[in-house]
């Protein structure tokens, strides 16, 4: 085995994609994810909704794992009841998303949770969620910027150590921490920006978006975090 790493991106299933004479359910994927994972010298596997069963199979085959974003994940899911303002439930893509990162975690694959799947990441391992905050979007269907400050002495900060400007689009947020987690960033407004496990291999979440910016630094810090255990597993 050599080249470059495998790093798969969850993606979710659309009922109506439109493309040419067809309009047909797709298995769908922001283009920016996998330029993002391309840009920062590896190769993107798309990883549709599946049973969770497969969940492990999947990742076993992979050398790292990023959890896109999306839509709500289920309150149920955390404990909790759905807010007015929450969006509708996506079951299958919550359960194989959760399954994958269970996976991950297992197996000591590097992860990582994008938007979404920063707030799965803390679900997975026993957290809660804010339903509704203010502030984190521009406008339906458009992302704003905001300014993210690293915690100092965090894997977060290793990778982008000073504030940076940020591409964000989300309403809801970590509230508490699930087990193990630390928070690695904050926003102005106290917002938890980054999430990593402090002492499980390489395992973090952001809230923002990246594949939507310039900056490649975080997923460069993913593939490198997955060249590493590659090579190790040459040994």
């Amino acid at each position: 085995m050599t080249g470059r790493p495998l790093i798969g991106v969850s993606t979710y299933l659309e009922a109506g994609a439109r493309w040419g004479v067809w309009e047909l359910e797709a298995a769908l994927l922001p283009a920016g994810y996998p330029r993002l994972v391309q840009r920062a010298g590896a190769l993107a596997a798309m990883l549709p909704p599946d049973d969770p069963v497969h969940a492990a199979a999947a990742v076993a085959r992979l050398d790292g794992l990023v959890i896109a974003g999306g839509p709500d994940v289920e309150p149920v899911r955390y404990g909790a009841r759905p807010d007015p303002r929450t969006g509708p439930p996506s079951r299958a893509r919550d359960a194989w998303e959760l399954a994958l990162i269970e996976a991950a975690l297992t197996a000591g694959i590097p992860l990582l949770g994008i938007c979404r799947g920063m707030q799965l990441l803390n679900i997975a391992v026993g957290g809660t969620l804010v339903q509704h905050i203010d502030g984190h979007t521009k406008a339906p269907g458009a992302f704003g910027r905001h300014p993210v400050k690293p915690v100092p002495g965090t894997r977060y900060a290793d990778a982008v150590p000073e504030e940076t400007s940020v591409p964000t689009y989300h309403h809801q947020s970590v509230d508490r921490l699930g087990k193990g987690l630390v928070a690695s960033a904050h926003a102005a407004d106290g917002t938890v920006e980054a999430i990593e496990l402090a002492s499980a291999g390489w395992v973090l979440g952001i809230q923002w978006h990246p594949e939507m910016g310039e900056d490649v630094r975080v997923m460069r810090a993913l593939v490198r975090a997955a060249s590493a255990g590659r090579a190790q597993g040459l040994c």
